[in-house]
């Protein structure tokens, strides 16, 4: 643990690892009581209290808190106004950033501390490829944890509470909307059925946060698997998170682009 000094300037790494929490917090925790703002305070030998400053100070560079009629604090808001700017178009550069430094901070690389997800990297791909592919499997992996974390790691169909059978659904797919792909809005937490189901174009979400069938499904309400699975859902509005709801217009894309007429 570093000694805590107040008066020490702040540095662009704690400015970057201070954005990074700000992303994967609800605004209802950017404070001291936090246990991962107590953590990143350990980390970077600042008390806890300056941390969730800076956070409250990216909240106020947020336009979707001040959207929303909330604001962070003014006050030290242009230090990390530039931060904010510099990466707001670019999440993922932002984020496998900050997640190289924390790692470093922790004792360890950032393959060691994602090997779970980068497992199968080196037998399938060389050279430039490996990087970016680590790149997109770091930012895949937190965008899991934002999305699971928003829905209290719960389905937001069934409230199935298992971790290992839960995914973060993109609405909008990965490799569709490269603005969209870190955007907790573009998420909902599904356990796997529904995630493939979801995925391949069988259900779908009103703009309403219903969940509705598609004919190609609906052509199977003879069978024992569609009354176990499937009938019971139609119609059903989905359980939403407290911050960051599904954007209804990408749902209304998902809609028109995705599920089965």
């Amino acid at each position: 643990m570093q000694e805590i000094n107040q008066n020490k300037p702040w540095a662009r790494h704690e400015f970057i690892l201070v954005l990074n929490l700000y992303y994967k917090l609800p605004f209802g925790k950017l404070n001291r009581t936090t246990k991962e703002v107590k953590e990143l305070a350990k980390l970077l030998g600042r008390s806890d209290n300056s941390i969730a400053l800076r956070l409250v100070n990216f909240a106020a560079c947020d336009p979707y808190i001040r959207e929303t009629g909330r604001h962070g604090m003014m006050s030290g808001m242009k230090q990390c106004l530039p931060y904010w700017n510099e990466f707001v178009d670019n999440k993922e550069k932002l984020l496998f950033e900050s997640e190289k430094i924390l790692a470093k901070l922790q004792g360890y690389t950032i393959e060691q501390k994602f090997k779970p997800y980068l497992e199968d990297i080196e037998e399938n791909f060389e050279g430039d490829d490996v990087l970016r592919e680590v790149s997109i499997r770091v930012n895949q992996a937190i965008f899991r944890d934002k999305i699971l974390s928003n829905y209290n790691y719960k389905c937001a169909i069934t409230g199935i509470d298992i971790p290992s059978l839960l995914v973060a659904s993109h609405i909008i797919p990965w490799a569709t909307n490269k603005m969209e792909r870190l955007n907790p809005a573009n998420g909902i937490c599904l356990s796997s059925l529904y995630d493939t189901a979801f995925d391949k174009g069988y259900i779908g979400f009103t703009k309403n946060y219903e969940v509705r069938l598609s004919n190609k499904l609906l052509e199977n309400n003879y069978k024992k698997y569609f009354n176990m699975f499937f009938g019971p859902i139609d119609g059903v509005k989905i359980s939403l998170p407290e911050e960051f709801k599904p954007n209804p217009t990408f749902l209304e894309w998902h809609m028109d682009n995705i599920f089965i007429r």
